[in-house]
Order: structure tokens, then C-alpha cells, then sequence
């Protein structure tokens, strides 16, 4: 196992348990090592993700959009786009790709004729198999040798991450407005005084 360097940022290693695979958080993140820790495990699942699904077909994301359609059928391009999170240009390139490959079918909307309806095909459902491969063998990788347990702490760690910053992009401006001098040393909301 391999420790990180002595010194600020350097991960881990600050609580005293040795890691290994880790990258040294540089001096300049040194007040964001969880965000840091985030920005690693989400590029290497991402590049694990792409290789897994290459041999199938697909690119990272792409298997999310197939998902949907299999679960709720055919839907609106907007929808995808809302319920992927997503933004419209990505999506119409998702989309794009995806007909291109023989996996959806894309229709116009016979009640909005500025709508699309994608719908999956035939030949994409012997890929859904494969994709639930994919993504099985993707969490075993990801949760190695962890417990039950230790999975759904882990589980409701990222879930609380994620409402923390679901419920920060709800706050209109707070972020520029938490950034600026004049309110670095306002009294929060119900901190008294």
C-alpha cells in the first residue's frame, strides 16, 4: 500500500489509515477534500464505466437513457432530457448516436409537432441484458469487498451529498451571494444574534 505524502491536502492519510490508489490533494483544493475525492471517483468510474460498455456498444450515459426507455417506454425528448438532468444539446447528440447505432427509433410527437418520441427497438432489448451486466460487474467494482452494511452507509452518504447540493441548486444565487465580503460574517437564519 502506498501512503500519501506528509503534509496539507494529503487525504487519508490525515486520519492515520493507510490508503492505496489515492492521488495527493494538491495545497490549492487543500479546503475541498471531499470534493476532491468526488471529482477522482467520479472520472475513474466514468473511465471504468466506458470500458465496460465499449464491447457493447455504448458510451457512459448512453446506457441511462436506454434504462428509461426499457422501464417507461417510449417518451418525449424533452422528458429525457428532465429526467436525465440533462440539457437538451447533449441529449439530441445521445439520441443522435443512439439511432445511429440501431437502438432507438426517434418519431415526431402526434400531439406537439415540435416534439420528438424516442422509443427503444427490438434490437435494443437483447442489449438490456448486457447492460445489466455491465452495470452489476460495475458495483462490484466499485464496492470491492465492503459489507452490506458498509455499502448502505455508503449509500446514504452520497445520498445526503447529493441533497446537499440538489438543495444548494435550489437557493437562487446563493452561492455568489454566500461570496462576497459583505456576507462572509452574516449571522445565518436562526444561529441567534
Amino acid at each position: 500500500m502506498t501512503q500519501p505524502p506528509a503534509g496539507p491536502g494529503r487525504g487519508p492519510a490525515e486520519t492515520g489509515a493507510e490508503a492505496s490508489a489515492t492521488v495527493p490533494v494538491p495545497a490549492a483544493a487543500g479546503g475541498g477534500p471531499v470534493s476532491h475525492a468526488i471529482f477522482r471517483l467520479a472520472r475513474l468510474h466514468r473511465m471504468l464505466a466506458g470500458q465496460l460498455l465499449r464491447p457493447i456498444g455504448l458510451h457512459p450515459g448512453q446506457e441511462l437513457v436506454m434504462m428509461h426507455l426499457w422501464e417507461l417506454g417510449p417518451q418525449r425528448q424533452t422528458d429525457l432530457v428532465r429526467l436525465m438532468d440533462s440539457d437538451a444539446a447533449t441529449m439530441t447528440r445521445t439520441v443522435r448516436r443512439l439511432e445511429q447505432a440501431g437502438f432507438v427509433r426517434r418519431s415526431p410527437s402526434p400531439t406537439d409537432g415540435r416534439a420528438s418520441i424516442i422509443e427503444p427497438t427490438a434490437a435494443s432489448q437483447a442489449l438490456r441484458r448486457q447492460v445489466e451486466q455491465v452495470w452489476s460487474r460495475l458495483e462490484a467494482l466499485v464496492t470491492g469487498d465492503m459489507s452490506d452494511d458498509e455499502r448502505a452507509a455508503a449509500l446514504r452518504t452520497l445520498e445526503r451529498l447529493e441533497q446537499n447540493l440538489v438543495d444548494e441548486a435550489a437557493t437562487p444565487d446563493a452561492p455568489d451571494e454566500a461570496a462576497t465580503p459583505a456576507n462572509r460574517h452574516r449571522t445565518l437564519p436562526g444561529a441567534g444574534g
